[in-house]
C-alpha cells in the first residue's frame, strides 16, 4: 500500500448517519482489524470507498458510472433510459463534439468522433497536427445514452467534459503528447491505425493504475490479461443484475481504483480538474435552464463517479475557474474506426472489443431489453424512441416519487457474499464454436479434423475447471483452440488465436456515410463517379481509364494524381501510366482503396475545400518550412507543374528556391538538385517560347554558388564524391546558359585550379574536371593511369580512383570510352591477387552504394560503351585489339612524329586529302600554316601538314573505313 496515494484516517460515523451502508461499515472494520492487526491504512481504504458508493448514491443528481465498452454497461443503461426517462442527459464527453453527435445516423458504426488541428497556436509546433478521437460502438453505454437523447423529443443532451484544446492544456509542456495505450498491447495491423497518432478519450476509463494490484487480480482471478478479468469477474455477475447494484458495483470499484492509483501529481490533477470541469458545466446548466436535478442523468467513467473533489455534487462548491480556449482553430468530424484500432489505442487485448460485441447481442437476446439506436442508422431496425416520448414525463414523475419515497438500500453486501453463480454449460453452443474453428482453420491450411473439435470441446471444459469456471468463457475456448490446433507451425496468414477472435465476432470496422464526410471528401467522390466505382467500400478497386476514348477522364486522371500525393501508399496506386512534366495521358490504370484510407481522406477536408487548395497548401508549407532545402523547393517547384499545371505557383515557388540555394553552405543536395533542374530546363525549353525568369536566375545564382563551394567541396570530408560530382555536372552541364547570362568563365576555372583534394576518388575526379576544361589531355591522363598501375604501393588505392573516374561521368559523359579503356587496362594487366581484393569497391560503385553512391545511374553509360567497342562475338575477342592499343600493336599504321609513314607510303587519307584540298587548305589557313600545294612528292602544303600531324589522316582514314 506504500506505492497507493494516501487518504485520510477512517473516523467514526454516528448511528444516525450511517445510513444503508451502516452493516456494512461493520463488518469491513471487524475484517480490517483482523487482517491488519488492527485499525490501520487499509481500514481507512474500505470504508473511504463505502463512503465514496455512499455519497454517490446519496447525489440527488443521478449518477451513472460506465465502462468504456462494456456490454454491461450498455444494458444497464439502456434499462435505466426506458425506466427513468431523463429529460437532460449530461455525458462526459468534449463539449466541442456535440454538432457532430447528430451525424452518427449516417454512419455504420463504429466511428470515432474527431477533433483535428494543423496548424496550432498556443502550443508547441511539433505537437501538430494535434488530434483527438472518442471512438462510439453500439456496445457502449455513451452510443444508448445518445441514441436515446437524439430521437426522443423533448431530451436535452449535453456534454460536460473538457473540450479538445482543453486536452492539450493540460498535457506537460516538456514533452509531446503520449498515445495512452498500453505498452504491452498487442501489436497493430492496418485497421488497429485508423485512429493515427490521435489521443484517446473514453468513458470510464476503468483499470488498476497500481500494478502490483492488477498483477494480483490476474494471478489470483487465473486469468491471463485484464480483459480476460474484467469479463469472468464483472461483465458476467453484472449482466443481469438490477439497476442499483450494477450503480452500487460500479461505484464501488471505481473508487478501490481511484484509492489505489499511484500517487502520479500530473494525472491525479487532471483528473480532478476533468471532475471539477464537468460539475461546474452541470451546475452552470441547471442554473441557467431551471431543471429538477431529479430530472437529469450524469453519464461518466467510474473512476470520475467516485470523485472526491469539492465541487462534487449540484450543491458543490463553486470558484474553479475554466481557462479559456487557446488561438488554434480545430476542426471537427468522423472517422471509420474499428475494433482493433480501439483495442490498440486503449491497451486493451486483442479481441476484447470483438468479444464484447458478442457478448452483448447474446445479452439482448436473453434479457429481451430493447437497445436504443439512431433513425436511420445503417442497419438498425426503426427505433421505438418516439413512440415512448409521450408518456415520458409522466414514466420519469413516477420514477422521481419512486426514489424519494424508498431509500437506497444497500445491494454491495449482498453481491460481496453471494457465492459465484452457477452457469450452467451451454453445450450446443460450445459445440458449435468447436466444429466452426475446425472449419475455419480448415480453410486457412490447418490440418484440423473431427478429432480436434472433440478434443477444442473437452479442453475447453478442462481448462475452465481448472480455472474454477462452471463454463468456459470465450477466453478458455480460445486458449484450447491454440493448444489443440495450432501445434508447432502456422500455415496461413492468421494463427488460431486470430481465426477464434474472427469467429467470434470478428474486427468490426466502421464507415462514415456520404452525407457525414466533409465537403473535400464528397467533392473528391462526386468528381470520381464517372469511374463506376464503389469508392465507398472498403478494398481493392481497380480502375482502367482510356483516356484516349473518353476525355471526361482527364479530370479523374488529374483527381487520382493529386491524391496519390496527398493520401498514404496504397490509398491510390498506379498500375499503367505516369504523370510526368509536359506528357499527356492516354491510358491509366489504377488500384484504389478510398474506402479502406477514408480517415484520411476526411482528414484532408480538415485542411481545405478542394484537394487542389490542400495541395498548394502542403508544397507551400514544404517550400517555407525551417528545414527546406533548394531540393525540396525544387520538388515544389515540379508538382505544382505537374500535378496543379499552376504557372503561378511554380514562378513563385521558384523564386523560393533562389532563396533557400543563395543560404546553404553545404552541397548535400547538389545530386537532386542537379536532376530537378535538368528536367525542369527539358520542360520549359519544349513547352514554353521563354524560359522563366526564376530559372534564369537560379542557373546563373546556381553557376556562382558552386563555383565558391566548389574548392571546400573537394577537400570536405562530410561531402560525398556523388555531391561534388553533381556540382561540376551542375557546371558543366549549364555552363552555355550560365555564359549566355553574364556568367564568367574565369571564375570556374578558378575553383577547379584552387582545388587540390587528396583523396583518390576526388584526385579522379580533379582530372576529369581538368580534361573537361582544357587542362589536361587525354593523353597525359593515360599516363598518369599507368603510372598509377605501375606503382605497387597505389595499386590498393587504385579502384578508388576508378570510382572517380565513374561518378565524374556525370559532368563529363564524353570521358565514358576512358573509363572502359581503364578498367579494361587494368583487368588485362594486372594478375588476380591484385584484382580480386577490388572486386568489392568496384562492384559496390557500380551498384551504387560505394563512394556516396550514385554508380547505378551511370552503369549503364558503360555498359553501352562497351557493347560497342568490344566485339560481339566471342570468337572474335581473340583477335580483337582494343583500339586504344591498336596504333602500338600494329592493328592501325604507325605514325612516328616527323617522319612519315614507314617506307615513305602514304596512307589513304593522305590520298583523300589530295583529292579535296578544300578541307586541308582550310585546317592550314586556321593552324596558321602559309603556302599553297606543290606537285605530288614535293612535300610541301598540305603534304607538309600531313606530314607534321598525320594522327588527323590516320583517324579519318579509320573514320571513313569504319563507316
Amino acid at each position: 500500500m506504500t506505492a497507493a496515494q494516501p487518504v485520510p484516517a477512517a473516523r467514526p460515523v454516528p448511528a444516525a448517519q450511517e445510513g444503508a451502508f451502516g452493516a456494512l461499515r461493520s463488518q469491513l472494520q471487524e475484517a480490517a482489524a483482523t487482517f491488519a492487526d488492527g485499525p490501520d491504512a487499509l481500514e481507512g481504504i474500505l470504508l473511504g470507498i463505502v463512503d465514496d458508493v455512499d455519497r454517490a448514491v446519496r447525489e440527488p443528481l443521478e449518477i451513472f458510472p460506465v465502462c468504456h465498452h462494456s456490454p454491461a454497461s450498455a444494458l444497464a443503461m439502456a434499462r435505466r433510459l426506458r425506466e427513468k426517462q431523463p429529460k437532460v442527459v449530461y455525458l462526459e464527453l468534449c463539449e466541442d463534439m456535440a454538432p457532430l453527435l447528430s451525424e452518427l445516423r449516417n454512419c455504420r458504426l463504429p466511428v470515432a468522433v474527431q477533433a483535428f488541428a494543423t496548424e496550432v497556436d498556443g502550443f508547441p509546433a511539433e505537437w501538430a497536427p494535434l488530434s483527438v478521437v472518442a471512438p462510439i460502438t453500439e456496445a457502449s453505454a455513451e452510443y444508448q445514452a445518445i441514441a436515446y437523447a437524439l430521437d426522443t423529443p423533448g431530451v436535452e443532451l449535453v456534454l460536460v467534459d473538457r473540450s479538445s484544446d482543453h486536452v492539450f492544456q493540460w498535457q506537460p509542456r516538456e514533452a509531446a503528447p503520449a498515445d495512452p495505450a498500453d505498452p504491452d498491447a498487442p501489436p497493430a495491423e492496418e485497421e488497429a491505425a485508423l485512429h493515427g497518432d490521435a489521443v484517446g478519450v473514453e468513458i470510464g476509463d476503468l483499470r488498476p493504475r497500481f500494478a502490483e494490484l492488477e498483477e494480483h487480480l490476474l494471478r489470483h482471478g487465473k486469468v491471463r490479461h485484464w480483459s480476460e478479468w474484467w469479463h469472468q469477474y464483472v461483465e458476467l455477475p453484472l449482466g443481469d443484475s438490477d439497476h442499483d447494484t450494477y450503480r452500487q458495483v460500479m461505484l464501488l470499484i471505481g473508487s478501490l481504483f481511484r484509492r489505489l492509483a499511484p500517487g502520479d501529481p500530473q494525472r491525479v490533477t487532471v483528473d480532478e480538474d476533468r471532475e471539477r470541469y464537468m460539475w461546474t458545466r452541470m451546475r452552470e446548466h441547471l442554473a441557467a435552464t431551471g431543471t429538477d436535478p431529479a430530472d437529469c442523468l450524469y453519464v461518466c467513467g467510474a473512476f470520475h463517479a467516485a470523485s472526491r473533489v469539492e465541487e462534487f455534487g449540484v450543491h458543490g462548491a463553486d470558484g474553479f475557474a475554466i481557462s479559456p480556449r487557446s488561438a488554434t482553430t480545430w476542426q471537427h468530424g468522423l472517422i471509420p474506426s474499428s475494433h482493433a484500432a480501439i483495442e490498440a489505442q486503449f491497451g486493451l487485448a486483442s479481441g476484447s472489443v470483438s468479444i464484447a460485441a458478442t457478448v452483448w447481442a447474446k445479452n439482448l437476446k436473453r434479457t429481451g431489453v430493447k437497445p436504443f439506436r439512431l433513425e436511420g442508422q445503417a442497419g438498425a431496425r426503426k427505433s421505438t424512441a418516439k413512440k415512448t416520448a409521450a408518456a415520458a414525463p409522466v414514466a420519469a414523475a413516477e420514477a422521481v416519487e419512486a426514489v424519494e419515497a424508498v431509500e437506497a438500500s444497500d445491494r454491495l453486501s449482498g453481491f460481496l457474499q453471494r457465492p459465484p453463480v452457477i452457469d450452467r454449460l451451454d453445450e450446443e453452443e460450445l459445440l458449435g464454436w468447436s466444429v466452426e474453428i475446425v472449419r475455419a482453420a480448415r480453410r486457412n491450411g490447418y490440418l484440423a479434423s473431427t478429432a480436434d473439435a472433440i478434443a477444442v470441446f473437452e479442453t475447453s471444459i478442462l481448462l475452465a475447471g481448472m480455472r474454477d469456471r462452471a463454463k468456459p468463457t470465450p477466453y478458455d475456448f480460445q486458449d484450447a483452440a491454440v493448444t489443440c490446433i495450432e501445434k508447432d507451425a502456422v500455415p496461413g496468414r492468421r494463427d488460431v488465436r486470430r481465426l477464434v477472435e474472427s469467429m467470434l465476432g470478428g474486427d468490426r470496422i466502421g464507415q462514415v456515410g456520404y452525407d457525414a464526410l466533409p465537403p473535400l471528401a464528397r467533392d473528391v467522390h462526386d468528381r470520381l463517379a464517372p469511374l463506376g466505382l464503389r469508392l465507398d467500400q472498403r478494398g481493392v478497386k481497380r480502375a482502367l481509364l482510356d483516356i484516349n476514348a473518353r476525355p471526361e477522364l482527364a479530370r479523374c486522371s488529374d483527381v487520382l494524381w493529386m491524391l496519390r500525393h496527398l493520401l498514404p501508399q496504397g490509398a491510390a496506386r498506379p498500375i499503367m501510366g505516369q504523370r510526368s512534366l509536359g506528357e499527356q495521358p492516354i491510358q491509366e490504370s489504377w488500384d484504389l482503396a478510398l474506402g479502406t484510407h477514408q480517415r484520411a481522406l476526411i482528414e484532408l477536408g480538415y485542411e481545405g475545400v478542394s484537394i487542389e487548395q490542400v495541395l498548394e497548401q502542403r508544397l507551400r508549407r514544404a517550400a517555407y518550412g525551417p528545414q527546406a532545402t533548394a531540393a525540396v523547393v525544387l520538388e515544389a517547384v515540379e508538382d505544382a507543374t505537374r500535378l496543379l499545371r499552376s504557372r503561378r505557383l511554380a514562378d513563385e515557388l521558384g523564386l523560393r528556391a533562389l532563396e533557400v540555394l543563395a543560404a546553404e553552405r553545404t552541397v548535400d543536395g547538389a545530386p537532386e538538385v542537379l536532376r530537378r533542374v535538368r528536367r525542369l530546363l527539358a520542360y520549359y525549353r519544349t513547352s514554353e517560347p521563354v524560359l522563366p525568369a526564376w530559372i534564369e536566375s537560379f542557373v546563373k545564382a546556381g553557376y556562382a554558388h558552386y563555383c565558391t563551394l566548389l574548392p571546400t567541396a573537394f577537400t570536405d570530408e562530410d561531402a560525398t564524391v556523388r555531391q561534388v560530382a553533381a556540382m561540376l555536372g551542375f557546371l558543366f552541364s549549364m555552363e552555355g546558359l550560365a555564359l549566355s547570362l553574364g556568367c564568367d568563365r574565369t571564375q570556374l576555372e578558378l575553383a577547379v585550379a584552387q582545388s587540390h583534394p587528396e583523396e583518390p576518388s576526388r584526385v579522379a575526379l580533379l582530372w576529369a574536371a581538368q580534361v573537361q576544361l582544357g587542362r589536361l589531355t587525354r593523353a597525359q591522363l593515360r599516363e598518369r593511369c599507368d603510372e598509377l598501375l605501375a606503382n605497387p604501393l597505389v595499386l590498393p588505392a587504385y579502384p578508388r580512383y576508378l570510382s572517380g573516374f565513374v561518378h565524374a561521368l556525370e559532368p563529363v559523359p564524353g570521358l565514358t570510352d576512358f573509363v572502359v579503356e581503364a578498367v579494361s587496362t587494368a583487368f588485362g594487366r594486372l594478375p588476380d591477387r591484385v584484382l580480386l581484393p577490388w572486386l568489392p569497391t568496384l562492384i559496390s560503385t557500380l551498384r551504387g552504394g560505394g563512394a556516396g553512391g550514385g554508380g547505378a545511374e551511370l552503369a549503364p553509360l558503360l555498359i553501352r560503351e562497351a557493347g560497342r567497342i568490344f566485339p560481339g562475338r566471342l570468337a572474335a575477342l581473340d583477335a580483337w585489339i582494343p583500339p586504344w592499343r591498336a596504333a602500338a600493336d600494329g592493328g592501325l599504321p604507325a605514325v612516328r612524329r616527323g617522319g612519315g609513314l614507314p617506307g615513305g607510303a602514304l596512307p589513304g587519307g593522305v590520298a583523300l586529302l589530295r583529292e579535296h584540298p578544300g578541307a586541308c587548305d582550310a585546317l592550314g589557313a586556321l593552324l596558321g600554316c602559309e603556302g599553297g600545294w606543290e606537285a605530288a612528292g614535293s612535300g610541301a602544303g598540305g603534304a607538309v601538314l600531313v606530314g607534321r600531324f598525320p594522327g588527323t589522316a590516320v583517324a579519318m582514314e579509320a573514320l571513313l573505313a569504319g563507316g
